[in-house]
């Protein structure tokens, strides 16, 4: 399958001294989903705002669309949608009216517009609210309108930026959902970015995990997990002074402790492993307060790859998303 998407040795350097992003390679194919997945900082919105050509690049450069960022960033804007993490839509005028004002931006014909906005608004179920002010949207509505205005001028390509920040988990399942239909239905190439696991994993048909502006693997979901090869057993114990100990499991093939008093034990085969490890904790009197066993998530590729959990990260609240958005306003 053809590439849409090829950057080459991408880099951002910032003040000089700031390596945001760091020789980026990466090829996306037309017609997937691809997720980037990496902690706050890690040059996911770098990387969007390169190849949306928002910034330009130090050094190296991508090609989308058969344009290249450095010299074609109006081609470019032209065949490609986005849905940046900050909230843009005006507050002060109701859903279907932001629709029309993007479409004017992007010279969409009247007629044209009407009936692609019409499309959306149904694809997203916001028929009841179209005509109602953003300001009374709930946060869920209003991330759905951010979602079908990225798509108002009919792009080949549609960047999402946290598409689902700040959100609950049962209105972010709905997002996923919505992201789903939009990419099968428009045969829109979706670029991904987040730092939730599990939307990576149920939307992205491949993932390239990034950290510190470098990509640090590629593939399938399937692919990342398959490649730790082992199971992973999770101990927490009563004590401190028993965390030593627990590392210390002669059957580990790896160990690391992802917080407090929890140590994470790496072995090739739970089932053979797990007695043999309840047979050493009850000679050694170490006294567990929870085990657990798991095959290889995607949390586990994450932790294995860079050694930090993404799951302790602290995304931005909804209420601060939008007080910022009000500040900018004014």
């Amino acid at each position: 399958m053809a590439s849409i998407i090829k950057t080459e040795d991408l880099t951002k350097v910032y003040n000089g001294r700031v390596k945001a992003l760091d020789k980026l390679n990466i090829e996306i194919e037309k017609g997937e989903i691809y997720g980037l997945l990496g902690p706050n900082g890690a040059g996911k919105t770098t990387t969007i705002n390169l190849l949306v050509t928002r910034i330009y690049p130090t050094s190296g450069t991508a090609i989308v669309n058969g344009f290249d960022i450095r010299k074609n960033s109006l081609d470019i804007r032209r065949t490609i949608g986005v849905v940046p993490q900050d909230l843009t839509t005006d507050e002060d005028l109701t859903g279907i009216e932001n629709l029309k004002l993007v479409s004017r931006f992007y010279d969409v014909p009247q007629a044209e517009a009407e009936e692609r906005i019409n499309r959306l608004i149904s694809m997203v179920n916001l028929d009841d609210a179209k005509d109602r002010l953003v300001r009374q949207y709930s946060g869920g509505m209003r991330k759905r309108l951010e979602l079908i205005a990225g798509l108002v001028n009919d792009p080949e390509i549609l960047f999402l930026d946290e598409p689902t920040l700040g959100l609950d988990v049962t209105t972010r399942n709905h997002m996923w959902q919505y992201v789903k239909e939009i990419q099968e239905k428009l045969d829109v190439t979706i670029i991904l970015t987040s730092h939730y696991l599990e939307e990576v994993d149920a939307l992205s048909d491949r993932i390239s995990i990034i950290d510190h502006g470098k990509v640090m693997a590629t593939g399938t979901s399937e692919e990342l997990k398959s490649n730790l090869r082992g199971d992973v057993i999770q101990v927490t114990v009563k004590s401190e002074n028993d965390v030593e100990k627990v590392m210390a499991f002669p059957e580990s093939v790896d160990s690391k402790l992802t917080e407090p008093n929890t140590v994470r034990l790496k072995v090739s085969n739970s089932d053979e492993e797990l007695p043999k490890l309840i047979s050493y904790i009850n000679a050694n009197s170490i006294q567990i307060t929870k085990l657990s066993v798991q095959k290889p998530s995607l949390d586990d590729v994450f932790l294995e790859i860079t050694g930090k959990d993404i799951r302790k990260e602290d995304p931005a609240d909804y209420r601060q998303v939008m007080f910022n958005m009000r500040r900018l306003r004014r």
